[in-house]
């Protein structure tokens, strides 16, 4: 298996791309909006790829609530924002708790009725106030670490109770980025008071999440050459020392403008760095050749995201949806 997750190009899986999987065995695929109409294509899509992928490969996609969501409605129920939830915590803080456990378990649902195994939530970034909120906002549970900290605990076992896997983003924090990663390098200062509490969710969860993914962010006094993702300085001294994480690394989507290279240069550098896999979005079929036909095979690689998959019973999204819409509205 090879240590990437890709994108496709559309709506179908084409004859390159299956035998692309066949021949060089990603460790799963992520599905976009372009990816997704409606459920009868949504199953025709995830089959096919079933069908090609190895066992124990994963199909990805991010589905946060509020505007993260590729599953819409009217086919897929609309989910709030997270930053609904934290609103809630300032008034109720049990009952935002328990929002957040039903915001994961109804999303997971969701996903895994959908055919979906990896769901890239929660947001543990901190919404710093006076920040660009196109950039994290209202993903997040809000401004206050220990807060964070509870909330994503709670959606990520919700996430886990529906049978999906959560991938906690963006370590070592991505609260503080004044520019969006995907269009420039965001630069934020490591130090002072700030810093350690952008990466205090991240420690507090260290030893409860499988899976968590990088920031495309240069940390400024402790490595200013290279953003996280590319960054053995980050991924080793902050990533895996000090925050104590010491799951399943993915990288952000390399696609991204903040970083230069090919989609190759950057996969390799990712995994050199210290990432587990390498994250490619666009489904750009040269890129994925690319990146599938160099990059090594990882023997263990998945038997870790077999490990990972939680085995339950299917949830009932209806009474999920009830519940959390009741506590939402009781609480205005």
């Amino acid at each position: 298996m090879k240590p990437a997750i890709l994108g496709v190009s559309g709506p179908d899986l084409t004859g390159a791309e299956a035998d692309l999987f066949r021949q060089h065995p990603p460790a799963g695929i992520i599905l976009f909006g372009r990816n997704v109409q409606d459920p009868v294509q949504l199953a025709r899509l995830t089959g096919d790829l079933r069908a090609v992928l190895s066992a124990d490969a994963v199909i990805m996609v991010d589905q946060e609530g509020g505007r993260v969501a590729r599953l819409r409605p009217p086919h897929w129920a609309g989910h709030p924002a997270c930053g609904v939830i934290a609103d809630l915590w300032s008034r109720v803080p049990a009952q935002a708790e328990r929002a957040a456990w039903l915001q994961g378990a109804a999303i997971g649902a969701e996903c895994r009725a959908n055919g979906f195994d990896m769901v890239a939530a929660p947001v543990l970034d901190l919404a710093v106030p006076g920040q660009n909120q196109a950039v994290v906002g209202d993903r997040s549970f809000g401004a206050d670490p220990q807060a964070v900290a509870v909330l994503g605990r709670a959606m990520a076992q919700g996430l886990l109770a529906a049978g999906v896997i959560p991938v906690a983003k963006h370590v070592p924090g991505h609260g503080r980025a004044k520019v969006d990663s995907h269009h420039h390098l965001p630069v934020v200062e490591a130090s002072g008071l700030a810093w350690e509490q952008d990466r205090e969710p991240f420690r507090i969860l260290a030893a409860e999440f499988a899976c968590m993914m990088t920031a495309h962010i240069l940390f400024a006094g402790i490595d200013d050459d290279r953003p996280a993702t590319l960054s053995q300085t980050v991924i080793g001294s902050v990533i895996r020392q000090d925050i104590g994480f010491r799951g399943l690394l993915l990288s952000d989507d390399l696609a991204m403008h903040a970083l230069s290279g090919t989609p190759l240069e950057r996969a390799q550098a990712s995994l050199a760095a210290g990432c587990d896999i390498a994250l490619f979005c666009p489904g750009d079929a040269d890129g994925n050749r690319a990146i599938l036909e160099a990059l090594p095979s990882i023997l263990d690689l998945g038997r870790r995201l077999g490990q990972m998959r939680p085995v339950v019973a299917p949830l009932d999204l209806a009474s999920l949806l009830t519940e959390r819409q009741n506590l939402l509205e009781g609480a205005l």
